[in-house]
C-alpha cells in the first residue's frame, strides 16, 4: 500500500465545504459535517490518514508538516472551492514533487478533463463513485488499469479509463466509525439543529427522486438507493456504542432518502431502540402518521425536510414530487407526535418571482418547523439545473459563494434579480425566526439543557452576525 492521505484542504473560516457538506458554504451559525466522501474509501485504505483542516482550524502549512511523509494524497473539492484547493496541492507539491495528488468530489466527476487541463499540478480525478477507485490508486495499480479515472500520462496527454460500476454490496463497505475516531476530534463537529457532539453517517447512496438541482444523486450516486441490510446497520450502530459510549448525544443517518423503504428504516430503528439511541435522519414530507409514530417510539428525535419552496408550481418545476397538502399534512402528524423538524428552502429556483417567494415564507411560517435553513439555488455543474440555467441564459456569474464564504446567486430571471434573491434569505430568516411560535421553543429548549443555553446563545450571536453580513454585502450591491 502507498501511504495515502485523504484530505479535505483548509477553507474559508468558518466554511462548511467539507466532503459531506450539501451546499458548500459558510453557514449562518458554525456549521461542520463529517467528511463522510473521504472517509469511506480512507476505510479501505489500512494505515491511510484522513485530516478534515476546517473543522479542526489547520492551516496549509498545518497540513504541510503531515502531507511531507506521504506518497498519495487524494483531496476532497468542490466547485466553489476548486481554486482554493489547487493551491494546497500546489504547495504539497512544491514540498515533495514526487507526491501524486488528486482529486475527488462531484466538480472533478463531472468535468475531469477541464479539471486536469486548468490545474496542471494534479495528476489524476477520480470520478462517479470513486471508492474503490482510491483503494485501487493506493494499492499502486497503474493508471491505465483503474476504472473511473482520468489521468494525465507521461508526456502530459489526459486520458480517461472506462466507468466504475456502482456498488451494489453495500454490506460489504468497512464502517466509518473507526476512521473518525482515529482522525477526527468528534466534538468539534455541530449542526445547529443536532444534539451536541453528533456523528452523521451513510448507510447507502443513490435516490430515486429525480429533483433538478440536488447533487449527489445527478454527478456522483445515481439515481437507484443501494444499501446496507438493517442487520449491517445495527452492527455497525453497534460498534458506534461501543467506540463512543453515550458521549455521542445523537446519530444522523445522512442518506438523501434513508426513510424511502418504510420497511427497511423501521427495521433499522428496531437496532437503535434496543441500543437505546437518539437519532434524526433526511426525510420526504411524505411518511405516514404510523411510521412515524414506529420511529418515534424507536429513538427518532429529529427529521430534516427539504421543503424547498411554499409554491406548486416552483416544486413542480424542479420535479420535487411532492404536494404541498401532504407536506402540510406531514408537518401536522410530526407536531402530534413530537417530532422535531428541521426545514430545508431555497429561494432562487427556476419560476421564481417576488410573489413566489412570499408564499414559501408564508408556508414556512404556516408549518412551522422547529428550525430553518434557507439556502439559495446553487446550479453545479452536472445538474439539470445548470443545463437549464446555460440554455436560458440565467447566469449572472460563476462565483457560487463570496470571498467570506457566504453563498451568493449565481442565477437572475427575467423579473428577479440576483441581488433580490440574495436579499430574499434574509428576509426570511428575521420574518421566520422573530416570531413568538418560533422563539418560545427554543427558549424552552434552552432553559431545561444548560448545553444547550450556552451553544444557543453563541448560535445567536453569530446568527445576527451572519445577517448583518448579508445585509451589509446588499448595501454595497446595491
Amino acid at each position: 500500500m502507498k501511504k495515502t492521505l485523504f484530505l479535505s484542504p483548509p477553507s474559508f473560516d468558518g466554511f462548511d465545504g467539507g466532503a459531506g457538506a450539501r451546499y458548500q458554504a459558510k453557514r449562518e451559525i458554525t456549521s461542520f459535517w463529517y467528511p463522510t466522501w473521504l472517509a469511506q474509501p480512507s476505510a479501505l485504505v489500512p494505515g491511510s490518514k484522513l485530516i478534515d483542516a476546517p473543522a479542526h482550524y489547520q492551516t496549509v502549512d498545518d497540513v504541510l508538516k503531515i502531507a511531507k511523509d506521504y506518497e498519495l494524497v487524494i483531496m476532497y473539492t468542490s466547485t466553489p472551492t476548486l481554486p482554493n484547493d489547487v493551491k494546497c496541492a500546489e504547495a504539497i507539491k512544491a514540498q515533495n514533487p514526487d507526491t501524486q495528488i488528486g482529486l475527488l468530489g462531484a466538480h472533478a466527476a463531472v468535468l475531469p478533463t477541464e479539471t486536469l487541463a486548468e490545474n496542471p499540478i494534479l495528476d489524476f480525478v477520480c470520478r462517479n463513485e470513486f471508492d474503490y477507485t482510491c483503494q485501487e490508486l493506493a494499492q499502486g495499480k497503474s493508471y491505465d488499469q483503474i476504472k473511473g479515472l482520468s489521468y494525465r500520462d507521461q508526456f502530459g496527454n489526459i486520458k480517461h479509463t472506462e466507468e466504475r460500476e456502482l456498488i451494489h454490496d453495500w454490506d460489504a463497505m468497512p464502517s466509518v466509525f473507526p476512521v473518525y475516531a482515529d482522525n477526527l476530534n468528534f466534538r468539534n463537529y455541530f449542526i445547529g439543529y443536532l444534539l451536541h457532539p453528533y456523528v452523521s453517517l451513510y448507510t447507502g447512496r443513490g435516490c430515486p427522486a429525480k429533483c433538478t438541482f440536488c447533487l449527489w444523486p445527478q454527478t456522483i450516486g445515481g439515481h437507484q438507493y443501494r444499501a446496507k441490510s438493517p442487520d449491517a446497520v445495527g452492527q455497525e450502530m453497534a460498534l458506534a456504542k461501543s467506540i463512543w459510549g453515550d458521549s455521542v448525544r445523537e446519530y444522523f443517518f445522512d442518506d438523501d432518502t434513508f426513510t424511502i423503504d418504510k420497511k427497511r428504516v423501521m427495521a433499522i430503528s428496531e437496532h437503535l431502540k434496543k441500543l437505546n439511541l437518539t437519532w434524526s435522519c433526511n426525510a420526504r414530507a411524505n411518511l405516514d402518521y404510523d411510521t412515524l409514530k414506529t420511529l418515534k417510539d424507536n429513538g427518532l428525535r429529529l427529521l430534516l425536510v427539504g421543503f424547498e419552496s411554499g409554491n406548486q408550481k416552483v416544486l413542480d418545476g424542479v420535479k420535487k414530487g411532492i404536494k404541498l397538502e401532504v407536506a402540510r399534512k406531514f408537518m401536522e402528524n410530526c407536531t402530534k407526535l413530537g417530532i422535531k423538524v428541521h426545514g430545508a428552502f431555497i429561494i432562487g429556483l427556476p419560476n421564481e418571482t417576488r410573489e413566489t417567494i412570499e408564499d414559501t415564507i408564508r408556508f414556512a411560517c404556516e408549518v412551522s418547523p422547529h428550525t430553518i435553513q434557507v439556502s439559495i439555488a446553487s446550479p453545479y455543474p452536472g445538474t439539470e439545473l445548470y443545463k437549464q440555467a446555460q440554455e436560458n441564459g440565467w447566469f449572472t456569474n460563476n462565483n457560487l459563494v463570496a470571498s467570506s464564504g457566504i453563498q451568493l446567486s449565481t442565477l437572475q430571471y427575467p423579473d428577479l434579480s440576483s441581488s433580490e434573491i440574495e436579499d430574499a434569505v434574509e428576509q426570511m430568516y428575521r420574518r421566520f425566526y422573530f416570531r413568538r411560535q418560533t422563539i418560545v421553543p427554543i427558549v424552552k429548549e434552552m432553559l431545561v439543557d444548560p448545553q444547550m443555553l450556552v451553544r444557543r446563545l453563541r448560535e445567536g450571536r453569530e446568527f445576527m452576525s451572519y445577517l448583518k453580513e448579508r445585509h451589509t454585502r446588499s448595501l454595497v450591491n446595491a
